[in-house]
């Protein structure tokens, strides 16, 4: 869905997926039934299904070619400590503050993010 209408804007479809996330974190946060967790988990669906390949494509175009396979090495290995490092952090927040805090945090990075992808320049 998201990839026909911004296919050559990469960047819209990067904020619209960020914007996705922090819809479903509120959602997540304030649900009260079964019906907005529904809602919250299609939200978060949809952010991982506008994002995660675009990630990868942007790692492609970003890397050398004789440097592409290292250059996925390395997104693997920092997405893999950052998921490792937000999820001891997020079962943190859990335990000690319950479940809202938890995803009143993730919305609060997520919309820091979104700010720094949109503050930052054209190319």
């Amino acid at each position: 869905m998201f990839g026909v209408a911004f296919r050559r804007h990469r960047g819209s479809l990067l904020a619209a997926g960020v914007g996705c996330i922090i819809a479903a974190d509120l959602i997540l946060a304030l649900a009260g039934n079964v019906w907005l967790v529904g809602a919250g988990a299609a939200l978060w669906g949809l952010h991982m299904g506008a994002t995660q390949g675009l990630l990868s494509a942007l790692v492609a175009d970003a890397a050398p070619a004789d440097l592409r396979g290292t250059a996925f090495g390395v997104f693997i290995l920092v997405t893999g400590v950052a998921l490792l490092a937000a999820s001891v952090i997020a079962g943190w927040l859990w335990t000690v503050f319950g479940p809202a805090a938890t995803f009143h945090a993730s919305a609060a990075l997520a919309t820091a993010a979104l700010v720094g992808l949109l503050a930052r320049p054209r190319t």
